[in-house]
C-alpha cells in the first residue's frame, strides 16, 4: 500500500457514528469509565521507536485533573523508562482504558509531558511513597472503541480457565540458558503466574 487513496478504495468511507462519537473533553460518561479503570495501555513514539506499556493501579490508574487533563503517576519499575524517554523526545501519546467483563474500550489521543514536580507527586502519596514522576496528559480526542475486537477474542469469557503460559522466569531463561528461571519465579511469585486469569 503506497497511498491513502489506495487504502480508502479498499475500505470506503468511515461509518458516520465512528466519527461523530469523538469528544475533546471529559464528559460525565467518560469520567465514570476512566475513574473505574485500573488498567490502561500507554502508547508512545520517539527517536528509538514505538512503545506500548501496560499500566495498572489498585484504584483508578489515572486521575482526572480537569476536563482536558489526565494525570498518570509513574511508580517504581524496571527503570527502562521507554515511555518516558519517548515522551521527552515526542509528546504524542495514546491510551486504551479497559475494564474486566466490558467489551468496550475507551481511547484517548493527545500529548503529554513528564514532570518531577514535588507538589504534584505528593498528590499520589501511598504508604509514604511517591511516584518518581507524573505524566501530564492533554486530551486531543477521546472516544469508545467498537466492541467487536474484544467480542471476537472472547477476552473475558470463562475467566479463571486454566491456560498454561510462560512465567517471567521462563521468558528470562529463554534468553539466557544459564539463568535460573525457577529460582527467579520462586523469589518473585507475583511475576510467576502461569494462569491467564
Amino acid at each position: 500500500m503506497n497511498s491513502i487513496s489506495e487504502l480508502e478504495a479498499i475500505y470506503g468511507d468511515a461509518a458516520p457514528k465512528s466519527l461523530s462519537k469523538v469528544v475533546t473533553k471529559v464528559t460525565p460518561h467518560y469520567r465514570t469509565w476512566i475513574e473505574a479503570s485500573r488498567f490502561v495501555v500507554v502508547s508512545t513514539v520517539g527517536a528509538e521507536g514505538t512503545d506500548g506499556s501496560p499500566r495498572g493501579d489498585d484504584g483508578a490508574v489515572v486521575t482526572i485533573q480537569d476536563e482536558s487533563t489526565l494525570l498518570l503517576p509513574d511508580w517504581f519499575g524496571n527503570n527502562r523508562v521507554d515511555t518516558l524517554r519517548n515522551l521527552v523526545c515526542d509528546k504524542r501519546i495514546s491510551l486504551m482504558f479497559m475494564f474486566p467483563s466490558s467489551t468496550n474500550v475507551v481511547r484517548v489521543n493527545g500529548t503529554a509531558v513528564v514532570t518531577a514536580d514535588e507538589e504534584l507527586r505528593k498528590r499520589f502519596e501511598k504508604k509514604g511513597k511517591l511516584p518518581r514522576t507524573v505524566i501530564v496528559i492533554t486530551i486531543g480526542e477521546m472516544y469508545f472503541q467498537c466492541a467487536k475486537a474484544l467480542m471476537r477474542s472472547e477476552l473475558w469469557k470463562d475467566v479463571g480457565r486454566d491456560v498454561k503460559l510462560p512465567t517471567a522466569g521462563d521468558f528470562l531463561k529463554e534468553r539466557d540458558a544459564e539463568f535460573d528461571g525457577k529460582d527467579y519465579d520462586a523469589t518473585y511469585p507475583e511475576y510467576a503466574k502461569s494462569r491467564m486469569w
